[in-house]
């Protein structure tokens, strides 16, 4: 009966340690101080060559292919550009 009191003790102290090892983060308030300080990128495509969307200047899919910066709608897209850049550059 003693041992079971006991461990059941040990288990509560345990659960309570680990409990207060959470880190304590501060986040940014919002989220708009960081893109004004962002770059805004000028694409050598104004279309995804994928998909033909329209690139914006805020595409997070980019790719450098011969020193020249392509946006992408998407990863996909972007990974599919990677697999022969030369194919798509020509069109």
């Amino acid at each position: 009966m003693k041992s079971k009191i006991i461990l059941t003790a040990l288990l509560s102290v345990s659960l309570f340690a680990c409990g207060q090892e959470t880190p304590k983060v501060k986040h940014k308030k919002s989220a708009a101080s960081s893109k004004s300080t962002a770059k805004k990128v000028k694409f050598a495509n104004a279309e995804d060559p994928i998909c033909h969307m329209k690139t914006e200047d805020d595409m997070k899919d980019t790719a450098v292919y011969k020193n020249k910066t392509y946006g992408f709608c998407s990863s996909l897209c972007k990974d599919e550009f990677k697999k022969n850049p030369e194919k798509y550059v020509q069109k």
